[in-house]
This record gives C-alpha cells, structure tokens and sequence, in this order.
C-alpha cells in the first residue's frame, strides 16, 4: 500500500503532504527524483537529519514560516512548523514531505487539488493559496537567501 496524499491548508499555504517524496512528484508532474521539502514539528526531528552550523542555530529555532536547505550532507530542505494548527498535524503524523497543491509551475487549483489527494484535512481555516514559506540555503559561514 503507498503513502498517502494529504490535502491540508499548511501554516503558509495549500499544499500536498505525504511520507512518499515521489508520489508528490508525479502527481504534480515534475521530475520524480526531484527534491521536495521535508515539514517537521519538532527540532529534535530536524537535529536527526542533519547538522546546523552553529553560526545559525539560532536563525533556524527562532525563525517561523522558513525553509531552509542545508549543504551537509546532501541538499536538503526542511522547515520546522514550531506552532498552531499545522504543528498540530505534524505532531500526529510525524515529518511528511510537502509541496505546494498544484499542478507544477501552475496556479492553485482546488479541483486540481481535491482530485488528486487522496485525504482532506479541514479546519476553520479552510483551502486557499497564501503566501509560500522564504527559503534560504545555508553553509557554513554564509547564508543566501533563494526566495521571499
């Protein structure tokens, strides 16, 4: 049985969730070993799976609505969800992948989005485009800001 595709309003927009990075790909359409970012609940979760330089640990814990892509090992995107509903979530079902819910490069769809999940997650707040996270690449002295 293969992972599941949530459809959840994140803490910054629609998106697709699921423990299958390429499932998300081909349902979006994009290259299947492309990279997708990781959401997690917990910095414990985010320390198992790679290292912080000590120059921004700080940045990272304080930071809310950020993702950011790590050189060590490998290139890896992960934002920490510290609060609110989508913490919640997160909690329950542990570290998912996560991607915007649309058709790539495209707009927000909502029939797009409903047909191609395979669970909805409601609350109050409903389905809807926002703004996306900002994105930075960190090294280990530097940091680069990709979007936001």
């Amino acid at each position: 049985m293969q992972p599941l595709i949530y459809l959840a309003q994140s803490d910054t927009t629609a998106g697709f969730l699921s423990k299958d990075f390429h499932r998300l790909n081909s349902i979006k359409g994009r290259e299947i070993s492309q990279n997708v970012l990781l959401t997690t609940a917990s910095l414990k979760d985010l320390k198992s799976l790679t290292r912080i330089p000590n120059l921004h640990k700080n940045r990272v814990r304080r930071s809310q609505k950020t993702t950011f892509i790590y050189r060590v090992p490998n290139n890896i995107a992960v934002r920490v969800v510290a609060s609110g509903m989508h913490h919640e979530f997160l909690s329950f079902l542990g570290a998912l992948y996560s991607s915007s819910a649309n058709f790539h490069k495209q707009k927000f769809n909502l029939e797009f989005a409903l047909k191609k999940s395979d669970v909805v997650v409601l609350d109050e707040r409903g389905i809807e485009e926002k703004e996306a996270s900002k994105i930075f690449l960190i090294h280990n002295k530097k940091i680069k800001k990709i979007r936001g």
